[in-house]
């Protein structure tokens, strides 16, 4: 018998693999490129396995999981393969990750999903919306003619939102209307300014990406009365995160948490499935 559960995470175009010994001490993740899911797969696989010393005969099975995993019709190497609901996974995921007990996890990927997961009960998949790492890197492939997200989010760094975004102090004289506070953003893009820089752009389409993804956090976490909020996903290592997140904390009192290794919970969650 195996000692080592790995997971497989196979997305659109990266796949992401994870491993636990058999005393469910996590094994540094990795992800590979490809342009196909079954290349990505058995290369993930192959590189994962070699650089940890992991022979065939030490592993007990594969968890796999993702929009890809339905490529993956017969056993690795005639290794156990097990499919795993990708939302399961989420949820599973991010509350080992952030050492939770209940949360709202939502996975930043190439759209965003959101599950209201609890320890011990079933994840429940919340929706989500089309607006996410793909709209991100479509948008700036047009807009910006840029489809590198290293240089878009470097470009990113020397944007202002102000001459991109309405805000409410934009729409009123008073401090706060209607109980809003003024740096409250009123419309994305309603404010593109003639003299709007590209790094001005890139930040906008940034930080549209993302306070998307939180109200819709914010409105599930007050929806099942949950104050925690678990990112995950390839969109949490953008480091503009922080700064979109800590001020949607601070104007609607929940509290999202960016684990180690957020960018691999789904792929974990699968390992972990019993």
């Amino acid at each position: 018998m195996g000692k080592y559960v790995l997971g497989i995470d196979v997305g659109g175009s990266t796949t992401k693999i994870v491993g636990f010994d058999e005393k469910k001490a996590l094994i540094s993740p990795l992800f590979v490129r490809a342009t196909d899911q079954i290349t990505s797969v058995y290369g993930a696989f192959g590189r994962f396995t070699s650089e940890n010393g992991i022979g065939l005969d030490e592993i007990e099975k594969i968890m796999v999981t993702g929009v890809g995993s339905t490529y993956i019709t017969k056993p690795l190497y005639d290794l156990k393969c097990v499919n795993v609901p990708e939302f399961d996974s989420v949820g599973r995921g991010g509350l080992f990750l952030s050492k939770l007990d209940e949360a709202i996890v939502v996975s930043l990927g190439t759209g965003t999903a959101l599950v209201h997961a609890k320890r011990g009960q079933k994840v429940v998949y919340l929706g989500g919306t089309g607006v996410g790492g793909g709209t991100l890197m479509g948008l700036s492939k047009q807009i910006l003619k840029m489809d590198e997200i290293d240089h878009i989010v470097e470009l990113a760094k020397g944007g202002d939102l102000n001459n991109v975004d309405l805000r409410v102090r934009d729409i009123t004289k008073k401090e706060s209307w209607g109980g809003l506070p003024e740096i409250l953003t009123a419309s994305n893009f309603g404010k593109v300014s003639d003299v709007a820089t590209k790094s001005d752009i890139a930040l906008g389409i940034i930080n549209m990406v993302f306070e998307v993804a939180g109200m819709l956090a914010v409105f599930a976490a007050r929806e099942h009365k949950i104050e925690n909020v678990v990112l995950t996903g390839n969109m949490t290592v953008v480091p503009q995160i922080t700064d979109v997140f800590r001020n949607l904390e601070a104007l609607f009192g929940i509290r999202f948490i960016i684990p180690e290794h957020a960018q691999f919970s789904t792929v974990i969650g699968a390992a972990l499935t019993e």
